[in-house]
């Protein structure tokens, strides 16, 4: 399969796919069976052997577990070791798709996601017709968890790529870091990667009966300290196997890795798959220091609940200071009764029937700055203001009759003033009406930006009077 799809449209299957193994944890065997789901869909996993076949959304909301995997619950029903699943969808490109199981946790195969990778490639993915929405990041988001030694952070970046460290004071690991570049490179960097455990949780998980479908084949075992016959006895009567071995390297059965540094891949993998519970496709570059499942889910909330802050707020209008403006100065004095000093939009850059951006490039030279604040200079609040309602008064003159008009300020509400604006900052002035204009009377809620920062915002009434 070609990888090099196109990351600003959303894709899905081209058509179902099924396999089947056993869980980890539970040692049931269970049938997976991914199908083909509409934009905007993302992943959801649908118990299809519970009464009324409950969908689970795949959502860091909904996690309930991190105990050696990821498992989510949505009333009542559970979903386990997920992260596998949703790390080959994410480094294959598919956005949405119904993932339907026949019992509680996803088959283990061979603790990689090579065995979806590679059933995804067979059938393909399909381009659909709609965007891909990208949340890029303004700042650092940083999560840290002391007592585990945990640092996890996203980075602002034109792209999603991971970096991982690993430090277990293994004599056997060592200390490993993994890259991850481009999600392209997943299928054949990261997904054949396996899942990792060191032999003393191994015998607690089996003193706990926690891994009645482990295999030797489908984990490495990280043997950290020499080996009884006994121990190598009760593994293989564990595993169903004549004999256990351990290697000179220190891994269980003589296994040979896939990768030098496999286990901090299979981290990597685990990152992919874990922060798939954002729920949004994120640009950021990941930096993760001895990452696991719970550390993982608790950045994925954080992201989660910044992009949501975000979606709350008025995003920036984009400008570009190389195109043509569809007001100069010359026609914005032709259209408003202000002139210099007092004329405080330079240009409008956007114009529809329902909203405008204009544009204020603030100079050390104003001529307010001369007693407002000498030696500190900043902008008057209510200077930005007046530059908010002069830009909305172009657009509200232009849905008038021709004409020239005067606008006289009735009320302003709501006013913030969030950010300073100083000299060398370029205001970007959106006004965008709430209501139609009716006898002359116009509401709009007004912005200041500089840069993609949010300054000034308030609610203006203004009435449009023709002159005489």
């Amino acid at each position: 399969m070609d990888i090099n799809f196109n990351v600003d449209k959303q894709h899905t299957l081209v058509s179902p796919i099924s396999i089947s193994g056993t869980g980890l944890h539970t040692g049931e065997l269970v049938s997976m069976i991914l199908k083909p789901a509409e934009p905007g869909t993302g992943f959801r996993f649908q118990r299809t052997d519970l009464p009324g076949t409950p969908v689970i959304k795949a959502d860091c909301d909904l996690v309930t577990s991190t105990d050696r995997g990821t498992t989510l619950e949505d009333k009542g029903a559970k979903v386990s070791t997920v992260e596998h699943i949703l790390a080959a969808l994410v480094g294959m490109g598919v956005d949405n798709v119904l993932i339907e199981l026949d019992g509680q946790e996803v088959p283990i195969i061979d603790g990689s996601s090579q065995p979806f990778t590679d059933l995804i490639a067979q059938t393909g993915v399909a381009e659909q017709d709609a965007a891909k929405v990208w949340y890029t990041l303004d700042d650092n988001i940083s999560f840290t968890d002391e007592n585990k030694r945990v640092e996890i952070m996203a980075l602002p970046s034109s792209s999603y790529k991971i970096t991982t460290l690993i430090d277990f004071n293994s004599p056997v690991l060592g200390t490993q870091h993994a890259d991850l570049k481009n999600i392209m490179d997943f299928q054949t960097e990261i997904a054949p990667c396996r899942t990792f455990c060191f032999l003393h949780e191994l015998e607690m998980l089996l003193d706990n009966d926690l891994i009645k479908g482990g295999d030797i084949n489908n984990a490495i075992v990280v043997v950290d300290r020499p080996v009884t016959a006994e121990e190598k006895d009760r593994l293989a009567k564990a595993f169903g196997r004549d004999n256990i071995e351990v290697k000179s390297e220190g891994y269980l059965n003589n296994l040979e890795l896939r990768f030098p540094n496999e286990p901090a891949r299979h981290k990597l993998l685990d990152i992919v798959g874990d922060l798939a519970l954002i729920g949004y496709p994120v640009k950021a570059q990941i930096i993760a220091s001895r990452p696991g499942h719970n550390a993982n889910v608790a950045f994925a909330k954080k992201i989660k609940q910044i992009i949501r802050q975000k979606s709350k707020t008025v995003q920036a209008p984009a400008y570009d200071p190389n195109r043509p403006p569809l007001y100069n100065a010359q026609q914005i004095e032709a259209t408003l009764p202000h002139r210099y000093p007092f004329l405080l939009v330079d240009k409008i850059i956007e114009l529809t029937d329902k909203h405008i951006t204009g544009i204020k490039n603030v100079t050390f030279n104003e001529p307010f700055f001369v007693g407002h604040f000498p030696g500190n200079p900043i902008m008057p609040g209510v200077l930005q203001i007046e530059a908010l309602a002069q830009t909305g008064g172009i657009l509200a003159i232009n849905a008038l009759p021709q004409g020239k008009y005067d606008t006289y300020f009735l009320k302003i509400d709501n006013c913030k003033f969030k950010k300073m604006v100083v000299p060398g900052d370029t205001m970007i002035l959106r006004m965008e009406l709430t209501s139609p204009i009716r006898r002359g009377i116009c509401e709009m809620n007004g912005t200041v930006f500089v840069g993609n920062k949010v300054c000034t915002e308030a609610t203006l009434t203004a009435q449009l009077v023709k002159q005489q």
